[in-house]
């Protein structure tokens, strides 16, 4: 790869460093506005959602010709001779703990009109990242130094790009959303009462006003509605609850034991239009460093605050349950973890036994008051009384780098 008559053959390279974050389908959109008025002329990897006004060619006509070209990844079954590595996935990212070697999409493309030396070619402008939808925001294209450099297969030669690019996306759930797309429940041995998702945590019921913003579990037309023509497949639409969130996610606490204490957490989809492949929760709780077994999950420490491990990634085992079904009899996945009890800590008072903030793919989930948390009844014995319930906030930064190496 080198210069061309006009321009430049450029890699472009999309790495979700998220750890909890991933992109689903239909994918990722890339876009941007060409600094001076370069064209597209090919791309293997990818494509340009429009080809533009092409018009003033005549012989050779450029794969895309529009100053602001928004570029999306090609499908899974793509012939060889129209890829390059990390390509066609079909836009879908994931998260970094999940699966590293699919964090990463790749296109290549071959750019005229720009100039072909380092002095005379411009970064482009304004990026834009789309994932499916809103969300994420864009700085402008750095340079890096020194620019990329490539090894062979063989490890016997090493190229290096006339010039490298950088770009940070941030990633924002207020943005990409006004509302929550999951809340939480809980629930405990020791206590009958069973604390619901708060009421309207994503959105208050109301089919009367707003007809057909969500249908019921029992309806007979309920076929008809999901499969409605002119209704697209990532629209969604929700069970009617009192919370009318696509995603619930109910802790149990389950048994007590001498050493050890027993939780059970179940997902549930509410969402008839939508499966959750490579779904995953971010749980914050101050005996996840005590965590012994974890039953039917994967799970991975996060440990946000260094030494403080307070915080654990759970996801689905691949082929087992990392696939999370629309709403119905299979549309909920679950599993147990045990805790070793740590004795200058551990007590079932005050809502201690309960996550203080839960995530799913990355957005936080709404929880109940704290004041309504199953407590210990006062006639039950504790091992150690809690001073106070403290519901920390956490709060993380989402990053998603674009790199762009020109040869």
């Amino acid at each position: 790869m080198q210069w061309t008559s006009d321009g430049y053959v450029a890699v472009v390279s999309i790495y979700n460093y998220q750890k909890y974050r991933h992109i689903q389908a239909p994918g990722w959109k890339l876009g941007w506005v060409w600094a001076k008025k370069e064209i597209i002329w090919s791309m293997v990897g990818g494509q340009a959602t429009e080809q533009g006004d092409c018009s003033q060619f005549k012989v050779n006509i450029p794969h895309c010709c529009k100053r602001d070209p928004t570029i999306v990844d090609l499908l899974p079954g793509t012939p060889y001779n129209m890829q390059i590595a990390n390509c066609c996935k079909g836009g879908v990212l994931n998260s970094w703990v999940q699966d590293p070697a699919n964090a990463v999409a790749s296109f290549q493309i071959s750019v005229g009109r720009s100039g072909t030396t380092n002095y005379t070619v411009k970064a482009p402008l304004n990026f834009t990242l789309k994932a499916p939808g809103p969300g994420y925001s864009c700085g402008v294209a750095h340079d890096v130094k020194p620019p990329t450099k490539f090894i062979s297969q063989d490890g016997r030669r090493t190229t290096q790009a006339h010039v490298t690019w950088n770009v940070t996306c941030t990633y924002s759930q207020f943005v990409a959303q006004r509302a929550p797309t999951c809340c939480v429940s809980l629930s405990s041995f020791y206590n009958e009462t069973i604390v619901n998702c708060p009421k309207c945590s994503c959105g208050c019921e109301n089919n009367i006003t707003r007809p057909g913003s969500c249908v019921e579990g029992n309806s007979p037309y309920l076929a008809s509605v999901v499969n409605e023509p002119g209704k697209s497949s990532m629209a969604t639409l929700v069970q009617c609850t009192p919370h009318m969130c696509p995603i619930r996610v109910h802790w149990h606490v389950k048994l007590n034991y001498r050493e050890y204490w027993r939780v059970k957490i179940t997902v549930t989809n509410w969402n008839y239009r939508m499966n959750y492949s490579q779904w995953n929760l971010v749980v914050q709780h101050p005996n996840f460093d005590e965590v012994t077994t974890i039953f039917s999950f994967n799970y991975k420490s996060l440990n946000p605050y260094g030494v403080i491990n307070d915080t654990g990634m759970l996801w689905g085992i691949k082929y087992y349950n990392d696939l999370l079904m629309v709403a119905g009899p299979d549309g909920n996945v679950q599993s147990e973890l045990l805790f070793r009890k740590d004795p200058s800590t551990f007590t079932f008072e005050k809502g201690w036994a309960f996550p203080r903030r839960i995530y799913f793919n990355g957005d936080s989930c709404v929880m109940p008051p704290p004041d309504a948390y199953p407590w210990l009844p006062n006639s039950s014995p504790v091992l150690k009384a809690s001073s106070s319930l403290v519901i920390p906030i956490a709060i993380w930064t989402a990053f998603l780098f674009v790199s762009l190496s020109m040869y």
